[in-house]
């Protein structure tokens, strides 16, 4: 068994592959796309953290450094 990936051009295409599995020729399986899982990823930390003022932000950051030393 070999796979082949294509592109469809034309819902005629389509059709066709469909019709040649139904003749148990050829398996079709739809991938799934990175591109739009990206996206999605960053919806779920939506709202996760609170807007905080630049300079507690930047008191904060001070802090956790003067830590380290």
């Amino acid at each position: 068994m070999r796979t082949v990936t294509i592109d469809i051009i034309n819902d005629k295409a389509l059709n066709l592959l469909l019709d040649l599995e139904l003749l148990e020729l050829i398996r079709l399986r739809e991938e799934k796309h990175v591109e739009n899982t990206a996206i999605k990823d960053w919806t779920k930390y939506k709202g996760s953290m609170t807007k905080q003022v630049l300079n507690e932000v930047d008191q904060q950051l001070n802090t956790l450094r003067s830590e380290w030393e």
